[in-house]
């Protein structure tokens, strides 16, 4: 691939072509040198035609229903309010074999045929925080090809969530009927990052779901949201009947005004830029050192320093710095 042929994918990607929008994620994700120069051609092209969408993530313990619910909310969203909906599905990469499932475009039966909607399962690789290490970028190209809505599904509560609450603009935490006294084991940095919390598969436990709703309404009042100005909605829904998708928009919606309003919708992307920059630089670094045969030698003498109690690790890292800054 020449820059001649990045010139012809963005032009294909900002007339709205889902082909070119999956060469240019497959270009954004591929660990060849060539291509990662292209892909920051690509997107530096298309930066003026990002921002425009709104970005959502979902998140929730394993067997809440994700996949289901983002199948029904996308449909909800297309043939109600005619929107575009792309869905960025992650899944867990095995440490071990390196393989992932993939297997959440086989659960959105609708979004997975619709026109009007572009689904892209990735595997997670060695990121923590339950998304793909390109899925920020991969936001920028599906606002480049037109999408109105980007939703982000997360592998699941256990790691950081800390990471897509930073790249999108609402975080929503779905939740089962039954919740318990221990909050279903959720972390509670994750329910105080929730913009909305949703209790899912409410038609078949109505009892235990409006329990639930108070119990996480109650546990809401002794925790401190992330957010200024917002009070965090408990609701109940039901996604394989598509119940009160609505009332999840409407909250999207009220919640999107109020951070325009107040300005805080423009500086919370600003922030968002500024942290990916440095959350990059980050990652170009540690695949530098991974990629010299040189830095690599000395790793492993500092590594065999500190597995033989020679030096403690924070005395062996801020050497090993020292030395790479000045060698």
């Amino acid at each position: 691939m020449t820059t001649s042929d990045v010139d012809q994918l963005y032009t294909s990607l900002v007339q709205g072509s889902t082909i070119a929008l999956s060469k240019s994620i497959t270009l954004l994700e591929s660990t060849l040198e060539s291509h990662q120069e292209l892909a920051n051609q690509l997107l530096d092209k298309c930066l003026h035609h990002t921002g425009d969408s709104i970005r959502i993530a979902v998140t929730g313990v394993p067997g809440v229903g994700k996949s289901t619910f983002i199948d029904a909310f996308g449909k909800y969203l297309i043939e109600n309010h005619d929107k575009k909906v792309a869905v960025l599905a992650i899944d867990p990469t095995s440490q071990k074999t390196r393989g992932s499932i993939l297997g959440d475009k086989t659960r959105m039966n609708y979004l997975s045929v619709s026109d009007r909607s572009f689904v892209r399962p990735s595997p997670s690789g060695d990121t923590l925080g339950g998304v793909a290490s390109e899925t920020r970028e991969t936001i920028l190209l599906c606002e480049a090809a037109g999408f109105d809505v980007i939703l982000v599904e997360t592998v699941g509560v256990g790691q950081s969530e800390t990471l897509v609450h930073n790249m999108v603009d609402f975080f929503l935490l779905l939740l089962l009927p039954g919740a318990g006294d221990e909050l279903q084991g959720i972390k509670r940095g994750i329910v105080e990052m929730a913009d909305m919390i949703a209790i899912n598969k409410s038609d078949a436990s109505p009892k235990l779901a409006k329990e639930a709703k108070q119990h996480y309404k109650n546990a809401l009042h002794l925790m401190q949201s992330t957010r200024t100005e917002w009070d965090v909605s408990v609701e109940m829904i039901d996604a394989l009947s598509g119940n009160n998708m609505h009332v999840i928009y409407d909250q999207i919606q009220s919640f999107v005004s109020k951070q325009k309003a107040n300005g805080l919708f423009e500086s919370g992307r600003k922030q968002q830029s500024v942290l990916w920059l440095n959350q990059h630089i980050d990652h170009v670094f540690r695949m530098l050192m991974k990629n010299n045969d040189k830095i690599q030698e000395r790793l492993n003498v500092y590594q065999t320093n500190v597995s033989g109690n020679i030096q403690s690790p924070r005395s062996a890292a801020q050497q090993f710095i020292k030395e790479l800054i000045n060698p």
